[in-house]
């Protein structure tokens, strides 16, 4: 090993050491991950800047700091299907009834698919702002195999209808879907989860003392998963610390600034969804600024680990500690938008690219005749996009696919692909929590002292239910 790689992972060992003192000391989960964050970016910035982005050194560091940052993530992820099974399961235990589980859905699938619609729209607007179109783009070598990789990966989305996505979230062996194998396993495993409970419900009357001993079991899984969540997220500063220095040490800033119009734009577009997403907030008679205070924790993560479907333990637990939905809805909310209506992945980016490559074919996007179409099948195509890596490309393919667009063109956009994959994902975890939130107090369920409390409760703060 480079005596360079040996000297930043001393540093990364120091920076991992101080971190663990603040959480000795009981500092905020929020500070704990901003300091992780913080001291990401600079320490990857100087990084760069001793060594170069394409250094030997910084592809070392990386290498073995992978270890914190991937597999922080693959840890979550571990705990996404348990997580889902019991809360849900827990949940409809507690109401007895499936009366309101048909509401919850159409609420939270409802508002995922309006505030798509409405990002997209965000987006072309944004496109139109900044005069952004692909004609006249030039190609590097990595950009051109992109661009034939997307080629490749054409006929998969073609192939990709609403009734055989629909039916792909029937979880015809349940199992294989708690391995994650599917894009569309985690809504599998949440249909699969609503079975349990209902059929459980169902023999409550008939046969109580079986219903008690499997209320009793699900009692002490749910108290056991989520002290597993807490052990997890505790090692959250730890996971965004190496993500960012990953992400900053390796980023071309001349890549970069050659398609900065884009990047504005795109980040101008974001920002503003986020706004709407206060808006509605606010509409509901909830306080937006402490909305944003309590958020933005699982946000800052979701940014460095460009994981929707990671985010999931995180945002249930902002859910129902900090925000006072309940768990049922959260575990809804969380599990519908890691794969349907992501407003970032799914809504802004797919519009403005399709905005973008139009004029290259001789298409002018913005006329009604363009427009429409666009709008429809960026909601529709939505629906089942998996919320991991690649699952805005696979959007933008359904969407460019469908309105006979060429997608070569999708790979000019490479280079600066992990800078806005990071917004991107923090909007699609906001838009799940947003769901989330506006069900719970649509249906009259938000805890509001909960929600108004000024002290916010800490996500990884040991669960005492038995």
């Amino acid at each position: 090993m480079a005596i360079t790689i040996i000297l930043n992972l001393i540093v990364a060992l120091i920076v991992f050491a101080f971190m663990f003192r603040q959480q000795s000391r009981h500092a905020t989960f929020t500070v704990r991950v901003f300091t992780g964050l913080g001291l990401g970016v600079l320490l990857g910035a100087a990084a760069q800047a001793i060594y170069g982005a394409d250094s030997a050194a910084i592809a070392g560091t990386n290498e073995y700091l992978a270890i914190v940052g991937s597999g922080y993530v693959k840890l979550l992820q571990m705990i996404i299907m348990p997580l889902i099974m019991v809360s849900i399961i827990s949940a409809i235990l507690k109401l007895k009834d499936a009366s309101s589980l048909g509401k919850i859905s159409v609420l939270t699938i409802g508002i995922l698919l309006i505030t798509t619609t409405v990002a997209a729209a965000i987006g072309i607007l944004m496109a139109k702002l900044f005069g952004l179109t692909a004609v006249g783009l030039t190609s590097s070598a990595a950009e051109v195999a992109r661009g034939v990789q997307l080629q490749g990966s054409l006929e998969t989305a073609k192939a990709l209808s609403l009734p055989k996505l629909l039916i792909s979230f029937v979880p015809a062996n349940p199992f294989l879907d708690m391995t994650g194998a599917r894009k569309t396993s985690t809504i599998a495993v949440v249909v699969f989860a609503i079975f349990i409970g209902i059929s459980a419900t169902g023999i409550a009357a008939k046969k109580p003392e079986i219903f008690a001993s499997f209320e009793q079991f699900m009692k002490v899984a749910h108290a056991i998963v989520m002290r597993m969540v807490t052990l997890v997220l505790r090692l959250t500063p730890y996971g965004v610390f190496a993500l960012m220095f990953e992400v900053v040490s390796s980023s071309s800033y001349t890549d970069i600034l050659k398609l900065i119009n884009f990047v504005v734009a795109s980040y101008s577009a974001l920002i503003l969804m986020f706004l709407v997403h206060l808006a509605i907030i606010a509409g509901t008679g909830l306080n937006p600024l402490r909305f944003v205070k309590k958020v933005f924790p699982v946000l800052a993560f979701a940014f460095t680990s460009r994981t929707s479907a990671g985010s999931i333990p995180m945002s249930v637990q902002t859910q129902t500690k900090r925000l006072g939905t309940p768990e049922g809805i959260a575990n809804f909310a969380a599990s519908f938008g890691s794969t349907i209506g992501q407003n970032g992945c799914a809504g802004i980016y797919p519009a403005m690219l399709a905005v973008m490559i139009a004029p290259t074919v001789g298409v002018d996007p913005f006329t009604v005749s363009f427009l429409l179409p666009l709008l429809a099948i960026v909601t529709i195509g939505s629906i089942g996009v998996a919320g991991v890596g690649g699952g805005a490309t696979f959007a933008a393919l359904i969407v460019l696919s469908a309105m006979d667009l060429p997608v070569a063109l999708a790979g000019l956009l490479i280079s600066v692909e992990p800078l806005i994959d990071m917004g991107r994902t923090a909007l699609n975890v906001s838009g799940s929590i947003t769901a989330g939130t506006v069900t719970s107090r649509v249906m009259v369920q938000t805890d509001l002292a909960v929600y108004n409390s000024e002290t916010a409760a800490d996500l990884d703060e040991a669960e005492h239910a038995v």
